[in-house]
């Protein structure tokens, strides 16, 4: 059983930068796509980031310019720079992925990001 896990998060000032990482314990390639949601209190699950194995990303427009996806292949992580971080960034952040074979979501457990000054 694959699993994702997540490192990263803690508290920064508006303004201010975090990185998290999500490394899995199978092949990430076997990911169509790979990234990141997060969740604020009282609020919907949204996305935030993914990237697919060709490298393609997609991004939420209110972290667009801000946030940054990449992926090492070789280490299984997918990694997400956050820069310039607003109060409203404060959510649990979970890594996700879509599996090809067979068709299928995993989630990591999740990580706290607070942007508080």
């Amino acid at each position: 059983q694959v699993r994702l896990v997540e490192s990263g998060g803690g508290v920064a000032q508006p303004g201010g930068s975090l990185t998290l990482s999500c490394t899995s314990t199978g092949n990430i390639n076997e990911f169509i796509y790979i990234g990141w949601f997060r969740q604020a209190p009282g609020k919907e699950r949204e996305l935030v980031a993914t990237i697919t194995r060709g490298g393609s990303t997609t991004y939420a427009d209110s972290v667009k310019d801000r946030f940054s996806i990449s992926r090492d292949n070789y280490s299984d992580r997918v990694t997400l720079q956050m820069i310039t971080l607003k109060p409203e960034d404060t959510a649990v952040y979970y890594c996700y992925g879509r599996f090809a074979m067979p068709p299928s979501d995993y989630w990591g457990q999740g990580t706290q990001v607070t942007v508080s000054s």
